[in-house]
């Protein structure tokens, strides 16, 4: 006969106590939920009952994509006023003053010069990727301004694979135009 009749058993969870009941922290379902089922909710979603907040006033929507838009404004206006083709103007490009290689922001300045006053032909022969990236900048702040004005959130999401295109592009712009046959990219 066992002295212990209870050794060996597997104990009933409710009996046991607090740390290791049915009430032991968030892992724990309540009694009417499945325990696999998550109440996770997107950010972007409200609770079911909730009325949506009022939406935004459109001047408060408007003040980021347009601060930005004057922040870029003002750059342009600067480098269109300060010529950087005179020299002492702007600070030289470290990697162009010590080893002679252009990077790939060399002559982006001269370039902005350029678009500032009109002249597109002599923007991308000081850098044509520069211009390249004002296009695509305006595109961004029409679509910024756009989705502002809709009261949509725009999010700036960028997978890894562009970033890894973005970087190549970068690298083999600034490789041709080092070399003798990419000198029309040189500024």
């Amino acid at each position: 006969m066992d002295p212990n009749p209870t050794a060996g058993a597997v104990p009933d969870p409710k009996t046991l106590p607090a740390p290791w009941g049915p009430a032991s922290g968030p892992h724990r379902a309540a009694p009417h939920q499945d325990p696999y089922q998550h109440s996770y909710q997107a950010p972007h979603q409200e609770p079911y009952g909730t009325t949506p907040p009022p939406p935004k006033p459109l001047a408060r929507r408007l003040l980021a994509p347009l601060g930005a838009l004057a922040g870029v404004a003002a750059a342009f206006a600067y480098v269109g006023t300060v010529d950087p083709n005179e020299p002492g103007h702007y600070p030289v490009c470290p990697l162009l003053r010590f080893t002679g290689v252009y990077c790939p922001g060399c002559g982006g300045l001269r370039s902005a010069h350029a678009f500032a006053h009109g002249d597109l032909g002599a923007a991308l022969g000081s850098n044509a990727l520069a211009v390249v990236g004002y296009g695509i900048f305006a595109v961004v702040m029409v679509l910024w301004l756009v989705r502002a004005v809709r009261g949509v959130p725009m999010r700036f999401v960028i997978p890894t694979a562009w970033w890894w295109g973005i970087g190549a592009v970068l690298a083999v712009f600034t490789l041709v135009r080092n070399l003798p046959f990419g000198s029309a990219l040189a500024p």
